[in-house]
């Protein structure tokens, strides 16, 4: 079984940034070549809509047959407002915690982010898995 592999839209940014490119480049050949599932939420298209047209372009030149779409839903809302509410990050971080939600309550093997202040951070991440844990998300 294929892994399934959550990215959060930093990483489609990362693609065409100096600084993310050595690793994010090598990312989406192993996607397009079908090596992966993409996790692909509606926070994510949203957060997309006003990228430039290569950010655009790069999401559809991914298959839809090697993404699985996810939709934000009263659980992952709920998930989400619960790592708010326990202060892990603040109220204006809502959208990463949707994405962290998205990851969590739909068992991606991986979350890929270059978002090192709310998502990629020991003591966040320590925050996140501790409410999943309480909160019945083990993986």
């Amino acid at each position: 079984m294929k892994q399934r592999i959550y990215i959060d839209t930093s990483v489609f940014g990362g693609y065409f940034d100096e600084e993310f490119a050595e690793h994010t480049v090598p990312l989406f050949d192993r996607l397009k070549n079908n090596e992966f599932t993409l996790l692909f939420s509606t926070v994510t298209q949203d957060e997309l809509e006003g990228a430039p047209e290569k950010v655009k372009a790069l999401v559809k030149s991914l298959k839809p047959e090697y993404t699985d779409f996810l939709d934000t839903n009263d659980e992952v809302v709920s998930l989400a407002l619960e790592y708010i509410s326990e202060k892990v990050v603040g109220q204006t971080s809502y959208a990463d915690c949707l994405h962290i939600a998205l990851a969590t309550i739909n068992r991606a093997d991986f979350l890929v982010s270059w978002n090192f202040k709310h998502i990629v951070n020991v003591d966040r991440i320590r925050g996140y898995n501790s409410i999943n844990i309480k909160s019945g998300y083990n993986n």
